[in-house]
């Protein structure tokens, strides 16, 4: 009896921690939609060359950098997925909030400057999780940078 108790707490608070974790992404989703919209007036272009960069004022490096990690069970969760195959759609998940999280990032130091675009944004990553070797929650850190620019 002592043992099903057990079971029956240990897939509770299982349950209770996928659920948290899954309130707590969905939320981050929100607020990266929202400073997503508050940021729509700067236009972002990773194309390294601009059509028309004629009338350019000023031009600054702008730099936005995030480490974001997954919690253990995603994590152990995806290195189940590894073993059978298929995409490993909670890494993708966090590759994207990562991702988005420092372009907002990047944006908010352009609008800082007073800048109204972005040109040449590029993105670059790493996994810090593998650097610890495979214990732990999922982590990647993503840098972007890109050159904002003020026209007259």
């Amino acid at each position: 009896m002592d043992a099903v108790l057990y079971l029956l707490v240990i897939a509770g608070l299982l349950v209770l921690g996928i659920l948290a974790g899954g309130a707590n992404e969905r939320a981050h989703f929100r607020r990266l939609a929202r400073a997503e919209r508050e940021l729509s007036h700067i236009r972002i272009s990773n194309l390294k060359r601009v059509a028309d960069p004629g009338g350019v004022r000023d031009a600054r490096l702008v730099l936005g950098q995030v480490v974001i990690a997954t919690d253990t069970f995603k994590t152990w969760a995806t290195g189940l997925r590894n073993l059978v195959g298929g995409e490993m759609h909670l890494a993708r998940r966090l590759m994207v909030r990562a991702r988005r999280e420092a372009t907002v990032r990047m944006l908010r130091e352009a609008e800082a400057l007073g800048a109204t675009e972005v040109w040449n944004v590029r993105y670059t990553f790493c996994s810090i999780s593998m650097m610890r070797g495979r214990s732990g929650a999922m982590q990647v850190e993503i840098l972007a940078f890109g050159t904002a620019v003020h026209r007259a």
